[in-house]
C-alpha cells in the first residue's frame, strides 16, 4: 500500500536517523526476492569494501517544481546548470516515503535514455541510499519503458517507482528531462502526493546523498553497500524486458501471435521504435520471440538525442514510417514514443487509425484477447477530449462507460476499484488494467491479436466498425510554445464569453454547416471512487447535434504553453462516414478559431501538429 494516501505530514528534511546498526562485516546475497526471469550475475553481490558515508547538503528551494500529469518537465539545461535543482526534487520525491518503511521498501527506477538519464540515476542512487531505502531495482543501463515500470512495481510489490522521462518530447542537451513518481499501484502518483512533493520543495533546506557512492548500471546483477547508520543497501540491475514479456505472455495468446507474424501466410509488420526505450522490447518480443523478421522493426538503439527526431507516434513526427506504409509491402505499422507509453496504428497504404478509434476497436474485439476472456470487462473509459467513438461501443454493448480528465491516474483509480478494463487517450494512449500506465506495446499487440482472430485488414476491421457503430469524425490542432501570457488570455477571454448566458443557444455558421450551443462549460469531474473533485479541465462546447469544441492548455510541455484544440463530430449515414475528416470537421475548425480569436491573441497563423 503506498505510503501517505493524501494525508501525511510535509516534511521538508529527514528525521533524525536511527542508531547505527552493528557493522556488517560481509554482504547478504538476497534482501528481497529477486525479479523472476532477471538474469542475475553469477557473481552474486558486489559489497563496497568500505563503509560509505552519508553528506547532508545545504541548499535553497525553487519555487517551479510542482509536477505535472506525468512529473516535472525541464529544459534538460534547467536541471544541469541551476545549483542541486535535480538533487532538490529527488529529495522532495523520497519525502513521501515514510522513515519508517525506508529500509525495507524496494524502488523501482527506470528511463527512456535521453540525455542526462544516466546522471539522474546515480543522483538518485545515492540520495535514496543516504535516506535509508533499502533496494533499489533499475533497468539494465537505465533503460526501462513506462509500461515495465508499472509492471515490476506491481510484481515486487514496491513503495513505487521513478521514470526519467519527458515521453514524447524531444531529448538531446538542448530538450527537455523528467522525473516522474509512481506510487506501489504501478499507476502515477495522484494529486494529494505530487503536492506533497511540491510543498516539500518549496520549503527543502538540506538533502542527503552519498556522494562517492557509484553502481556500474551495465552489469545484470546486484551491487550491495554498507552506508553509515543504515543497513546495507542493494541496487538490484535487471533484464529491462523481461519481466514485462513475462506479463505479456499471460495476456495474449504467443502462439496465435507467432502464426500470424511468422507462418506460412504470416503479415508484415513495420514497427518503429524512433530511437526511444521500445526498441529492445520490439526486438525481444516482437521479433526473437513471436518470429517477426529483424527487418521489421526499425530505429530500435535507444539515444540520448533519439536520432535528432521528435519521438512522438503522430503523422508528422512519424513520417518515415508513414511514407513506408504507403508503398504498400507492410500490413501494419506502429511507431512508439520515447518512453513507450504511445502508440500510433496504421494499416496497409498507410491507413490512419485515429487514437481514439483505436481503442473503441480495441473494445468492440475485446474477446479476441484471452486475457478480457478470463477476467470480462468491468468497465470502458476515455479522457474527456477523446472522440466519443468509445461511447457508441459502449452503449451498443450495454458496457459501464467513464469520461475523465486527461491524466493516466484518473483511470488508475476506476482500475484499483474494480470498475474498468479498458481506457484509452486521443493523444495516442492506450492501455488496460493489466498495469496503471498506458501501453504502446500492448496496443500494437492487441491489433495483432484482432488480425489473427478475424483475418481482415485493419482498415477492412475499421470501416466494418463504422458501419456498424458509426464514425466520430475527430482532429486535434496543438499549438506548441505558444506565448504562456497569450495562451492564458486567449481562454480567459473565450472562457468569459461562454459563460455568458447569451451564449447557450447561440448559433455559429461556416459555409453551408450551422450550430447551436447546447453546452458550454470548463470541464470538472467527481471520481467516483473517492469522490475528490478535479475542475477547470478543458473549455467545452457542445453543440445540439452532439458536435464538440474543447479547447485545453497542455501541461506536458517544458516551454512556453501548448493549446490544444479538439474537434469531434459523429456521423452515422453510410454514405459520408468514409469521407476526409479534415474536410468533414473543417467548418467547425472555422467556427472554433473564430469563437477563440486564438489566431488574432497568440499571433500564430496555423498548429504546430495536425492529428
Amino acid at each position: 500500500m503506498c505510503p501517505l494516501n493524501g494525508g501525511g505530514r510535509v516534511r521538508a528534511a529527514l528525521p533524525s536517523p536511527p542508531p547505527p546498526p552493528p557493522l556488517l562485516r560481509h554482504c547478504s546475497r538476497v534482501l528481497v526476492a529477486p525479479l523472476r526471469g532477471s538474469h542475475r550475475s553469477t557473481q552474486g553481490a558486489r559489497c563496497a569494501s568500505a563503509m560509505v558515508k552519508i553528506t547532508t547538503v545545504k541548499t535553497k528551494p525553487y519555487t517551479d517544481q510542482k509536477p505535472g500529469t506525468s512529473g516535472l518537465r525541464k529544459r534538460v539545461t534547467v536541471f544541469q546548470q541551476n545549483q542541486h535543482y535535480a538533487e532538490n526534487f529527488i529529495q522532495s520525491v523520497l519525502s513521501v516515503v515514510e522513515p519508517a518503511q525506508r529500509q525495507a521498501a524496494s524502488l523501482v527506477v527506470g528511463g527512456d535514455g535521453r540525455f542526462f538519464m544516466k546522471d539522474a540515476i546515480q543522483l538518485i542512487v545515492q540520495i535514496a541510499a543516504a535516506n535509508g531505502i533499502g533496494h533499489l531495482v533499475i533497468g539494465q543501463n537505465g533503460i526501462m519503458s513506462t509500461p515495465a515500470v508499472s509492471c515490476v512495481i506491481r510484481k515486487i510489490k514496491a513503495v513505487g517507482g521513478i521514470i526519467l522521462t519527458a515521453s514524447h518530447n524531444p531529448g538531446g542537451p538542448n530538450g527537455d528531462f523528467g522525473i516522474k513518481y509512481n506510487i506501489a499501484s504501478g499507476g502515477p502518483a495522484p494529486e494529494a502526493i505530487t503536492n506533497q512533493i511540491f510543498e516539500v520543495s518549496k520549503v527543502l533546506q538540506e538533502y542527503h546523498i552519498c556522494p562517492e557512492l557509484k553502481v556500474d548500471l551495465a552489469q545484470i546483477g546486484k551491487q550491495t553497500f554498507e552506508v553509515d547508520t543504515f543497513k546495507p543497501f542493494t541496487v538490484e540491475i535487471v533484464d529491462s524486458v523481461e519481466a514485462y514479456a513475462e506479463m505479456l505472455r499471460g495476456i495474449f495468446d504467443f502462439a496465435a501471435l507467432k502464426q500470424l507474424l511468422s507462418g506460412p501466410s504470416h503479415i508484415n509488420v513495420r514497427l518503429d521504435a524512433m530511437h526511444g526505450v521500445v526498441g529492445p522490447y520490439v526486438k525481444k518480443i516482437v521479433c526473437e520471440e513471436l518470429g517477426s523478421p529483424a527487418n521489421s522493426a526499425v530505429n530500435c538503439v535507444p539515444q540520448d538525442d533519439f536520432g535528432g527526431h521528435h519521438p512522438d507516434p503522430n503523422l508528422t513526427y512519424a513520417a518515415d514510417l508513414v511514407n513506408t506504409m504507403k508503398t504498400g509491402d507492410y500490413d501494419l505499422g506502429a511507431a512508439f514514443d520515447g518512453d513507450g507509453d504511445r502508440n500510433m496504428v496504421l494499416g496497409k497504404h498507410g491507413f490512419f487509425v485515429n487514437p481514439s478509434d483505436s481503442v473503441a476497436a480495441i473494445a468492440a474485439n475485446i474477446t479476441c484477447i484471452p486475457y478480457f476472456q478470463k477476467t470480462g470487462v468491468k468497465g470502458l473509459a476515455r479522457s474527456m477530449p477523446t472522440s466519443g467513438a468509445l461511447d457508441n461501443v459502449a452503449k451498443a454493448l450495454k458496457m459501464q462507460m467513464y469520461e475523465t480528465p486527461t491524466g493516466w491516474k484518473f483511470f488508475g483509480n476506476l482500475m484499483d476499484a474494480g470498475k474498468l478494463s479498458l481506457c484509452g487517450e486521443e493523444s495516442f494512449g492506450t492501455g488496460s488494467d493489466h498495469i496503471r500506465e498506458k501501453d504502446g506495446l500492448w496496443a500494437v499487440l492487441a491489433w495483432l491479436s484482432i488480425l489473427a482472430v478475424r483475418k481482415q485488414s485493419v482498415e477492412d476491421i475499421m470501416k466494418d466498425h463504422w458501419q456498424k457503430f458509426g464514425r466520430n469524425f475527430f482532429t486535434r490542432y496543438d499549438y506548441e510554445e505558444v506565448d504562456s501570457d497569450a495562451a492564458n488570455k486567449m481562454i480567459k477571454d473565450l472562457e468569459k464569453a461562454m459563460f455568458d448566458p447569451s451564449f447557450i443557444g447561440k448559433k455559429f455558421s461556416s459555409g453551408d454547416k450551422s450550430y447551436e450551443v447546447a453546452v458550454a462549460d470548463n470541464f470538472a469531474y467527481t471520481d467516483p471512487v473517492d469522490g475528490s473533485v478535479s475542475k477547470n479541465q478543458g473549455l467545452r462546447i457542445i453543440f445540439s447535434d452532439g458536435s464538440r469544441i474543447i479547447f485545453r492548455l497542455s501541461g506536458t510541455g517544458s516551454a512556453g504553453a501548448t493549446i490544444r484544440l479538439y474537434i469531434d463530430s459523429y456521423e452515422k449515414d453510410p454514405q459520408k462516414i468514409y469521407q476526409d475528416p479534415q474536410v468533414m470537421l473543417a467548418p467547425l475548425v472555422d467556427i472554433a478559431l473564430k469563437v477563440s480569436q486564438l489566431r488574432e491573441t497568440t499571433g500564430r497563423t496555423g498548429p504546430t501538429v495536425i492529428t
